[in-house]
């Protein structure tokens, strides 16, 4: 199991993962999993695989389908996908 939850600037960053008996329903792989980059109360970028939707992400609440590889591909798409945003939105890291 993985489990992480840190702050970078004002945002909390959360890695949840875990090895489970049998795939979530949606996905086909042995992982439940919910990563998380946003602040108390307001998910800015997500990536989970809750039951009946598989595997997706959210962006600034729009939700696409994910291609779960592996773990390390996973981890390496949603670090890319905050440091992104956050590249782009570097003036709401220094906002108190």
């Amino acid at each position: 199991m993985i489990s992480q939850k840190r702050q970078i600037g004002h945002f909390i960053v959360e890695l949840v993962v875990w090895r489970v008996p049998t795939p979530v329903p949606g996905s086909d792989h042995f992982y439940k999993y919910r990563l998380f980059f946003g602040r108390r109360g307001h998910r800015i970028i997500g990536y989970d695989n809750e039951r009946g939707k598989g595997d997706h992400r959210h962006v600034e609440g729009v939700q696409v389908r994910y291609r779960f590889t592996d773990l390390e591909t996973l981890i390496a798409d949603f670090t890319a996908d905050t440091e992104q945003w956050r590249a782009l939105h570097a003036s709401v890291d220094s906002q108190d």
